[in-house]
């Protein structure tokens, strides 16, 4: 079959049949050809990934390419639910853990080009509980917590988006002010209603003076009860109407619907990596509140219309979600060159990544374990699954599987790998 714009009528009905367009698709099909990369090199990653499902490292996944605005790759691997003997579909539904995050910084991003939840603002104008938190002192193991002194200053709204609150996931460490946290947003929203988990916050010491470290933890999900409150609706009903609706993103939900449950994608029952029972919450019961930092179910095709609304620096089929120099904004790198960076506690691929509103950016061409440009950015989720745009490649890729253990972070390195390989011009 040639390539390019020498396709005959003939080799483009055998791609059509081949490659067919679905209602469903996210942007326009093309053969990678057309948008600068490779059928064959793209060929090697189903023959990789299908060579760990029958290891029993993967239970399976579907993988979204956008290049150039046309859609060259859209595959599903291996099985929904290994055990029934159900294959993957692309319209598989999957928990999404942390890739929330991006959509409740946009939701919170929005109020902010309508005048409200303003960057510098402290968080005590919305929650006035939080004016006066104070920073643990710890001994030299970090075991005890020895006094608490008066934060340098208060929380304020950037320092949610960005990590350096100073209110960490629980889970992400040992010490004894880890100890006093819960473990992360979805743990969370189980546990305590709204009200009861900001309680919790302000009466918690911070692990770091707020400014001062990028440390993983519940900024996001105090973000979304802040949108909450400022727009006066329910954080689902927010995004539904604000975000997911005008973007097309149907299957996008805090809750599954009883008639999309049997769509739900099932992890491996046994951690190949430790050896040790997993599984994914299915997300189809609500939580005591609706966590913006790790509480949403979506598909790749829903997840890619919201890449490429950012990448398209924020429109999407005809729909604007933010103004250009909103996103501009939010994907820039907003940590100052004294923020102590731990961003290994969030994702250790993304170490040596800057921060941006809610992603993690690229500022130098190396030193981190992915490929891609300066200027990309993505958050993945703790479920294993992954998303990311380089604007300069003009690139938008999204990673669905349930691989919630540590070999997520192997995964993102090769379906990374795989996808640039793949790229010729």
């Amino acid at each position: 079959m040639k390539t390019g714009p020498f396709l005959t009528a003939g080799a483009l009905a055998v791609f059509a049949l081949v490659f067919p367009a679905r209602a469903a698709d996210p942007a326009p099909r093309a053969r990678p050809e057309e948008a600068g990369m490779s059928s064959e090199r793209l060929a090697l990653i189903g023959i990789t990934v299908n060579a760990e499902i029958a290891r029993d490292q993967l239970p399976g996944g579907v993988l979204a390419i956008v290049r150039r605005g046309k859609l060259v790759y859209f595959e599903a691997f291996g099985y929904r639910d290994k055990a029934a003997g159900a294959a993957m579909t692309t319209d598989a539904i999957f928990n999404i853990a942390s890739m929330t995050k991006p959509n409740t910084a946009v939701a919170g991003l929005q109020l902010l080009e309508q005048g409200k939840l303003l960057m510098d603002e402290p968080l005590s104008r919305y929650f006035p509980k939080f004016a006066k938190m104070q920073v643990a002192v710890m001994d030299a193991k970090r075991e005890t917590i020895v006094d608490k002194v008066p934060a340098n200053r208060q929380i304020t709204i950037q320092d949610l988006y960005r990590h350096t609150s100073g209110m960490i996931y629980g889970g992400r460490g040992a010490t004894a002010v880890h100890k006093l946290y819960a473990e992360g947003s979805s743990p969370a929203s189980l546990a305590m209603t709204g009200p009861e988990f900001l309680d919790r916050l302000a009466e918690t010491p911070l692990l770091w003076q707020p400014g001062s470290t990028w440390d993983y933890g519940f900024g996001l999900d105090v973000l979304g009860l802040a949108v909450e409150q400022v727009s006066g609706k329910k954080l689902p009903a927010y995004l539904q109407e604000s975000v997911w609706k005008p973007l097309g993103m149907d299957d996008t939900h805090f809750v599954v619907p009883a008639e999309k449950t049997g769509r739900y994608a099932k992890a491996l029952p046994v951690d190949p990596s430790t050896g040790q029972p997993q599984s994914m919450r299915p997300l189809t019961e609500p939580g005591k509140f609706d966590c913006g930092g790790g509480c949403m179910a979506s598909t790749a095709s829903d997840y890619m219309r919201f890449a490429l609304m950012l990448l398209n620096k924020g429109t999407y089929g005809g729909q604007r979600i933010l103004g250009r120099k909103t996103v501009e904004f939010m994907t820039a790198n907003q940590l100052d060159p004294g923020v102590k960076s731990l961003m290994a506690n969030g994702d250790p691929t993304r170490v040596d990544y800057g921060f941006g509103l809610g992603v993690a950016v690229r500022t130098t061409r190396g030193v981190a374990r992915l490929l891609g440009s300066v200027g990309d950015y993505s958050w993945p989720g703790a479920s294993g699954t992954n998303w990311w745009v380089d604007p300069r490649e003009e690139l938008a890729v999204v990673w669905m599987a349930h691989s919630p253990g540590p070999i997520r972070w192997k995964y993102r390195q090769m379906i990374n790998a795989l996808v640039y390989q793949a790229i010729t011009d």
